[in-house]
């Protein structure tokens, strides 16, 4: 394995926001690690802006659990703390997001099936 393929695979582990990846090839093993980053929960907005679930990783949203299934939340939705809100696939790992206060969901700010960013608003609750 080369610089330059070490430097991608850096490159993956960061913008995925990964802790750990392994690679096996031609009998070789490669593991980097990183220190683990608290994932962003809720960001408090404005009273009136209620608050906002963000994405804690690059990906792609998914507001079901499978495509047959009905959505987790929708708009009028009451949730409570660690109720799980959506998905978000990196790399073919569903990561669950979940809220971090009670409240109604006033707004889904993402499209399903659609790439979100790390910190992109997903939805914004009303709390309380």
């Amino acid at each position: 394995m080369d610089l330059e393929e070490l430097r991608k695979l850096c490159a993956i582990l960061r913008e995925e926001g990964l802790t750990e990846l392994t690679v096996e090839e031609g009998g070789q093993r490669i593991t980097l690690r990183r220190a683990a980053v608290a994932a962003p929960g809720p960001a408090a907005a404005p009273p009136e802006a209620g608050v906002l679930i963000r994405s804690p990783v690059v990906g792609t949203f998914w507001s079901r659990p499978a495509p047959d299934q009905p959505p987790f939340v929708k708009v009028g939705d009451r949730v409570v703390p660690g109720q799980v809100v959506c998905v978000v696939e990196a790399m073919k790992v569903m990561n669950e997001v979940r809220a971090e206060v009670s409240g109604a969901v006033e707004e889904v700010l993402a499209e399903d099936g659609s790439p979100v960013e790390y910190g992109q608003p997903l939805f914004r609750l009303r709390v309380g």
